[in-house]
């Protein structure tokens, strides 16, 4: 039974990983996406004078917020799954506060990682080929 257990623990842990590095490409992509879009917003604000850094965090920020809805609805639409079979199944449910809040901050960590490629792209425009760009 523990093997049987074990086993399955990994599994779940497996599938778990791939579905975070599928979330975090598909929010790397719509955050390039994002900067392509704001090519000229972002010389523009390169030209007035914003520092790199302004840039970066702006997308960053972006990002993160992107990702924490993201796992805020996963988490919402989880509880709220988990209650009905539990309560279909009538079997106790205990969502634990702890492992909601590892999920949350998990969360965000994964839109900064992923986001950080894309908002140093956009931090790194030349503002005078950004301003061209159509």
């Amino acid at each position: 039974m523990t093997s049987a257990t074990t086993a399955m623990t990994g599994m779940l842990g497996a599938v778990a990983g791939v579905s975070l590095l599928v979330g975090g490409i598909g929010i790397m992509n719509i955050m390039l996406v994002s900067v392509t879009e704001r090519t000229r917003e972002i010389g523009i604000r390169l030209a007035i004078g914003a520092h790199e850094k302004d840039i970066l965090i702006q997308f960053l920020v972006e990002a993160t917020v992107l990702s924490l809805l993201g796992g805020l609805l996963g988490i919402a639409l989880g509880l709220g799954l988990a209650g009905g079979a539990a309560s279909f199944l009538a079997i106790p449910f205990a969502p634990s506060a702890t492992i909601i809040l590892i999920a949350v901050v998990f969360s965000a960590l994964i839109g900064m990682v992923f986001g950080f490629f894309p908002a140093l792209r956009g931090a790194r425009l030349n503002p005078i080929d950004a301003l061209r760009h159509e």
